[in-house]
């Protein structure tokens, strides 16, 4: 497995994880009451910081982690950990194209909530789920094109 597609599968991870305990969240506070009085803001903001941090901090990991086994067992050398090829780079092209359709169709979306003044945390949770959907997605689809081949 490359350097590449071990990323690919802690960003599509940890995406996955981070907003599935934010929708939970955010939806258990939701039960019962109007949306205009769920305070979604803090655990929004909360949810991208932790997604950001806990990416750099597996990408660390990740790094480590692989520089080790290459070490110890040989197989490649700490620096062909970085190592881009065109089959890299035409899967990023593809997976990130699929991301940004589902990503686009959400900003539609949230775009049809602002025109029908619907509250702002419709809004806002469009945009968000829309972004988290095409993450991974993309992640999925890069899985998908390491996996079967490109």
């Amino acid at each position: 497995m490359s350097f590449k597609e071990k990323l690919v599968w802690v960003y599509g991870f940890v995406t996955l994880i981070v907003g599935a305990v934010y929708f939970g969240v955010v939806g258990a506070r939701l039960d019962g009451t109007a949306a205009s009085s769920v305070d979604y803001k803090w655990w929004m903001i909360g949810a991208v910081g932790v997604t950001i941090v806990a990416n750099i901090v597996g990408s660390i990991v990740m790094a480590i982690g692989t520089a080790i086994r290459a070490e110890i067992t040989g197989e490649g050398s700490v620096k062909d950990i970085d190592r881009e090829d065109e089959r890299d780079k035409g899967i990023d092209r593809r997976g990130e194209l699929a991301g940004y359709h589902v990503t686009s169709v959400g900003v539609v979306a949230a775009i049809a909530l602002a025109m029908w003044r619907q509250d702002q945390f419709w809004i806002a949770n469009a945009l968000y789920l829309f972004a988290l959907v095409g993450s991974v997605v993309g992640s999925a689809a890069k899985i998908v094109l390491y996996r079967r081949g490109y």
